[in-house]
Order: C-alpha cells, then structure tokens, then sequence
C-alpha cells in the first residue's frame, strides 16, 4: 500500500510484503518478512533491481525492516528486493542448480604439510575470565561490557605471544527457549548470551602451544551497531576501539599494571605485547583488521573509543568468514582469511577482498591467504552458535534444506566437531606462520596445495597474494587481450548484463563495494572455451621480472558445473621466444545455491621450461593460456599471475597517508551554483592515492577519479556542485566512497552530500 499522499513515481501495487509510505522529504519503505530474519552478522539491504537503497532498520521481532529514502531515489520504487550477504531474503531459496555436477573431494588428493598445527603442543593450561568496567564508545548510547576469557599455558619460561579473539554478530540476551534478542543491556530475567565463550577448543590448542589467549565479549556493539550510527560501518569502528582498548589493558598488566591485574592474568605467563595475533569471526573480523589499521594510522580524534598510544605490534590477523563492508584491509599485516563453503549468512564470501584489495597498496610483502573449506557454515566455528553445544537457541545458518552440497544432511558438509576442528588448526597455523615466522607451516596458507592431516577428512584449499610473490598480471585497465575467447572484463560493471562484465555472480573475488557501480579499477581476463587450442595471449603495458622467481602462480576461478577442464600455460619474453610452462587441469568446487563459489584456485608452473629456453625473465612480455580441454560452454576468469618462490618475508610496513570521510547537509538555495566538499580528513604521513566514487542520485551510477595524498596533507578534494532554484522539488543524497589504489589507508569508507530541498 502507499500512504501519506500521491506515490506517482513509485510502484503503485508494491509485492506482497512490501508498504511505501510517503514523508516530506522522500519515501519510507518497509518489508515485513514472512517469518523472523535470524540475527546475523550480513547487514539486511534494500534493492530496487540492481540499485541499492540502503540499509533499513529492523523491529525487535526481526520481521518488519524499515527504510527511509530521499525524494530522487524514491523516483524510482520498483522491482523491490531484500539482500544480505549476496543472496535474497524476500524469495524462496533457488532450486539446486540444474545439471549441477558435484565434483568427488577427497582430503587425501592433497599432500600432508610437513608440520601439523593442529597438534597439541607440551603445555597444560589453565582458564579463567575478567570483568572490568563498562567503557563508553562514540555514537553508542550504552557503556560497552569489558569482559574476557583467558586460556593460557603453564610451565613456559619467559614472555609469551597473546592471541585475541573477537566474535561476531550474534543475538545478545537470552531466556530459555525464547528467540534471543539485541538488547543492552539484557532486561530483567534475561542473560547476557556468552558468545566469546565459543572459541575454546582453539583457545586450548593455541594455550598448549605455548600462547596466552584472550575471548573478549562484544554484545553491547552488537546490540548498537545499527545502520543509523554515523559512521555507517556495520561497527567495525568500535569494534577496533573495544580491541585496543582490552590491548592496552594487557599492556598495562605485562608491566607495572601487573599486580593490579586480575587474578587469571597474574596466574598466566607475562605476555609479549610485540608478538599479536587477532582472531576475529565475521564483523569480529572486520573489527579486528580496523584495529590493525587503527594502530598503524589512528583515527581521527573524536570518532576513536580508545585515546591512549600504542603499546602493541599486531603481528597478523586470523579471520573466519569476516565482513569487509569497507573493502579496507590493513595491507601490511599478514592474514589468514577462511572462506566458508556453505555460509548462509556471509554469503557473498566478501571476506577474499582481505586477499585482493591488499594488492600494490603498499610493498607486498605481506602474506595474505584464503582458506577455502568445502562444506563449512558460518556460525559452527563458535560452539555458542551450534546447536546442542549453545548456552542458548542457535542454528544451522545455511538457508536451504533442500540444496544437495550444503544441507545438513549432505556429505559434503562438514559436522560442527570438524568444522571446529578446521577453526582451530587454521588459527594455529596463522600463529605459527605470523607471529613464530615458522616458514614450514606456510604453505598452508599460501596455495602451496597441502593439508594439515589434522583436519582430515575436511577438504581445505587455499590461495593467496603478498609474501614472495613478484606481479606478473594483475588486470587492469592498460592490460591487452588478444584471442578467440579471451577479453578483459569488469568485475563490478554498471549492471550484471553489461557486455563489459565478468559474466559471474557468484565469485566471491567479484564481492561488490556496495552502491558503487561500475567501480572502476577491478577487472579480470575471461577466457570462454570458444577455440580450444589458440592461445589467449595477456600482455601488461610493460615487460616485467620474474627473475627472482621459481613458478609462476596463476589463481583461476572455474565457471561451475565443469570438471576435467585443461588448459596450457605459456611465456614469451621480449625478444619474442616462447616457452610453455606445463598444462593444469580444473574440476569447479561444489556449487551451493546460496553461496558464492566460483574461487580461484592456486596453479603453479615451474619456470624449468622457460629457462631450458633461454627465455630472459627480467623481460616477460606477455602471458599465454591455451584452451585444451573442456565443454563448449566452458569459461574462466584470471585473477592474477605471479613469479612465485618460497618463504616469509618481513613485512615491512609503510607510514602510510589515511583517509576517512564524513557526511554533510546543505540547503539547496534558491539561484546560483554553488561548489560543496565532502567532508574528507587526512591524517598520518606518506605520498599515497586513493579511487574517490561518487553515486549520481539519479542514476546510481557511481563516476570515479584517482586522487594524490601528497605528504603533509589534510583533506583531499571531493566536490559537489549544487544548483539552487525556487520550484519544489525532492531532497538527494550523494553517496561517495574512497577505497586505496597505493600508498594509502582508509578508515571510514563511505561519506555523504545531503542535499536539502528547501522549496514548499
């Protein structure tokens, strides 16, 4: 129905389910689902076909969402859809795939690693929590709860690595088998769900291995961390607030804060503040890269919940089916990033964004790893989130009973025991690899193509970018194309049927940045299967050296339902001699309906040809794939390619320059063009560049522009003209956004223009 007046430029017989209620400056649009909408760590989204609309507030009974749009993005009400995660809300889980083959995984078609992190270690432990004062955060009305649960080794000698963990968007109080809430705090009656309580069984293995570890509770951001809070980033800004804030708390206690510390804390060892890990499981994810980002380029004064120095060094990151609302990782600080196969909640697998967007930010010598685990869901790596195991009601989150690889009784999909199993090896692995700098565990981590016998019989697969690795082809816009099936597409183009996009919508290397579409500078080659035995040829806009190399490391997503598919790798250099490197064969992963699944796989080729040739590797000029075999419809989709050779480099962080944008409203005005800037701060030091977007309100289509952040710099320069008349018109919104090209970091995301009309 439409109330409040006329809705001419809105869809006059909205869905069922659907209510548009006309209001002085636009539209509100509300959806009242069918049955309750499960608290999870996905933001719920409205669309009007391939348009965003926004982020609509939920009543307490996780049914009727809430939506308040301007006058020129109600123009156009139509085709009304519910999303989270990359999958839809307001229509019945699709039907399995139609021809749908699902390959047979084995755990044994991988080589063992030669160490197992998923042993136990010498050591036993012992457990205890904290409680501390509540602390207040910007923009939340309730004190946030400052309380941990400690397993940590004993019978070691010195100072001890500590490891966090922070857990997700998850139901916050709960009474009996009532449907647990997002209160806080917790009414009368009811109790504080104890959701950091659920990564013991890898707090254990972590302990036994000689680390001091910490889960710390995070309910009173899940319960405020709605949409209406500026800054709009899911929580993440407090999140990274509330982990420096326990952080600092730990460095106090290692020092001359320790007999004032809690008793669990004086009964663990000593802990070595310069060697952390961070482990965070979906927006606790996103929360624990931003405190990366945060003690490496602080926040703005006034939008941080933590104000003192830091007295810590995050040595990497563990995270489990994270969120990256603002596609903003820390790019010099390694990560260990699980996909989940069968996550019905983040199911976009956004979370590969941790790997890819870290790409010529900064020096590369960070590694960044994806871990694909067939048949995993999203909330089995907390026991408080699986059922049988939980304090309170929790549940499978894989949405369709009916989908033959992720139902629950599927034996692709893996049991909570192993699932838990996988959470926690892979948590140990990015310990010993980050933190230890053991390089044998590595090759977990890095699509070196072996497995950790511990987590058998799961199928684990991994890919990754940074560490070792030399550019060979990462696409963009200067890289050429040439041969029968091959093209350079966008990977976010302006709509799904543009002739210019990868024609995938379920690879999660293609994870939208919300509103902005096109998003310019993200392309991948696609070659189709047109003429199996003519070369697709990639030539980057200069020759490049693989010199250093060993392999060459391709990662090639493979359209689903598709085995056996072969193809040939070829070099040539820039006096034109050629070498074929070796030939690969590709069988798709398992195909979810409700879950992205077109990942690339890790392919190496060893160089031995190419130097038998005498091919000069300081000077690749062009890269070759060749079709072999495959089914006509057959396609796939180059991410990158890489000289590769083993080992761990430092690091090495950059000072880098950060950006953060803000929101302001103006008055239309009644004549005259006058020029309005996005509110944009820049602190820290550096010469870096960033990609500003900015979403006509119209159209929604998103124009982008590279920006310099020269050295000394405070601001960067985002205008907006606005034109001024007398006639009646309709408030707009110009959604901006700012992601790194290199040399710089982003905090905040996402700014806005509001443009008032100011007319009767």
């Amino acid at each position: 129905m439409i109330g409040g007046g006329s809705a001419a430029q809105a869809d006059p017989d909205p869905p069922a389910g659907w209510e548009l209620r006309k209001t002085t400056t636009g539209y509100e649009v509300s959806w009242h689902a069918p049955k309750r909408v499960p608290i999870g760590d996905a933001m719920v989204e409205f669309y009007a076909g391939d348009r965003l609309l926004g982020r609509p507030s939920a009543e307490p009974d996780q049914r009727g969402f809430h939506l308040s749009v301007d006058g020129v993005a109600g123009r156009s009400l139509t085709d009304l859809q519910v999303h989270a995660g990359g999958r839809r809300l307001d229509v019945e889980a699709a039907a399995p795939r139609a021809g749908t083959a699902q390959p047979a995984l084995a755990a044994a078609q991988l080589p063992p690693n030669a160490v197992d992190p998923g042993v136990a270690g010498p050591y036993s432990t012992i457990s205890g929590e904290y409680a501390l004062s509540d602390v207040p955060l910007p923009g939340f009305p309730a004190p946030v709860e400052m309380r941990g649960l400690v397993i940590a080794p004993q019978g070691t000698s010195g100072s001890r690595p500590l490891v966090l963990f922070l857990h997700g968007r998850h139901a916050t109080c709960y009474q009996g088998t009532a449907e647990p809430t997002l209160a806080w705090p917790c009414p009368a009656g009811w109790t504080s769900l104890p959701s950091y309580r659920g990564y013991q069984r890898a707090q254990q293995l972590l302990a036994s291995q000689g680390y001091v570890t910490v889960s710390i509770s995070a309910n009173g951001i899940n319960a405020q961390d709605g949409v209406g809070l500026p800054p709009a980033d899911g929580g993440a800004q407090a999140r990274s607030s509330l982990v420096r804030t326990h952080l600092a708390r730990w460095a106090d206690w290692a020092g001359s804060g320790r007999p004032s510390a809690p008793a669990i804390v004086r009964s663990a060892p000593v802990t070595d503040m310069t060697r952390v890990l961070l482990v965070g499981h979906s927006r606790g994810g996103e929360g624990v890269s931003r405190a990366a980002v945060d003690s490496l380029t602080p926040p703005p004064a006034g939008q941080d919940g933590y104000t003192g120095t830091v007295r810590w060094q995050i040595r990497g990151l563990a995270l489990i089916g994270p969120t990256i609302n603002g596609q903003n990782p820390a790019p010099d600080v390694p990560s260990m990033t699980i996909l989940p196969g069968c996550d019905g909640d983040i199911s976009d697998l956004e979370g590969q964004l941790y790997v890819d967007a870290t790409r010529a930010v900064s020096r590369g010598f960070a590694l960044h790893g994806a871990i694909y685990v067939i048949g995993a869901n999203h909330n089995y790596f907390n026991t408080e989130w699986t059922p049988g195991l939980s304090a309170a009601p929790s549940f499978d989150d894989y949405p369709s009973p009916h989908d033959p690889t992720c139902r629950a009784v599927s034996p692709l999909r893996l049991t909570p025991d192993q699932q838990q199993k996988v959470g926690a090896t892979y948590a140990a692995a990015a310990a010993a690899t980050f933190v230890a700098g053991n390089d044998q565990v590595r090759p977990l981590l890095d699509g070196s193509g072996v497995r950790a016998p511990s987590v058998d019989p799961a199928v684990v697969l991994s890919d990754a970018a940074g560490a070792n690795r030399t550019r060979l082809v990462v696409p963009d816009a200067s890289t050429v194309v040439s041969g029968t099936g091959g093209r350079l597409c966008e990977q976010v183009a302006t709509t799904d049927s543009s002739p210019t996009t990868c024609d995938s919508s379920v690879s999660p290397h293609f994870a939208r940045f919300e509103r902005i579409r096109p998003e310019a500078g993200r392309y991948a080659v696609q070659v189709n299967w047109d003429a199996p035995g003519t070369p697709v040829t990639i030539r980057p806009p200069v020759p490049v050296s693989i010199s250093n190399a060993q392999q060459v490391a391709l990662r090639v997503a493979l359209a689903g339902n598709n085995t056996g598919v072969g193809l040939d790798v070829a070099i040539t250099d820039s006096a034109g001699r050629r070498a074929v490197l070796g030939s690969a064969t590709l069988d798709a992963l398992p195909y979810p309906t409700q879950t992205n699944s077109e990942w690339a796989q890790e392919i190496r080729m060893p160089l031995t040809n190419a130097t038998a040739a005498g091919l000069n590797l300081a000077q690749i000029a062009t890269l070759e794939l060749i079709p072999r075999t495959g089914q006509t419809w057959t396609r796939i989709w180059l991410i990158d390619a890489w000289g590769w050779r083993p080992g761990l480099p430092a690091p090495q962080p950059l000072s880098l320059p950060r950006v953060d944008l803000g929101e302001l409203t103006v008055a239309e005005g009644n004549s005259g063009t006058t020029t309005y800037q996005v509110p944009a701060r820049v602190t820290g030091s550096g010469n870096g560049q960033v990609r500003v977007f900015v979403v006509d309100p119209l159209t929604g289509v998103a124009s982008a522009s590279v920006v310099s952040v020269p050295p000394g710099s405070t601001t960067i320069a985002i205008p907006i003209q606005v034109t001024g008349n007398t006639q009646a018109g309709d408030t707009r919104s110009y959604v901006v956004a700012v992601k790194a090209v290199t040399g710089a970091a982003v905090g905040d995301a996402y700014g806005q223009l509001t443009v008032q009309d100011d007319d009767a």
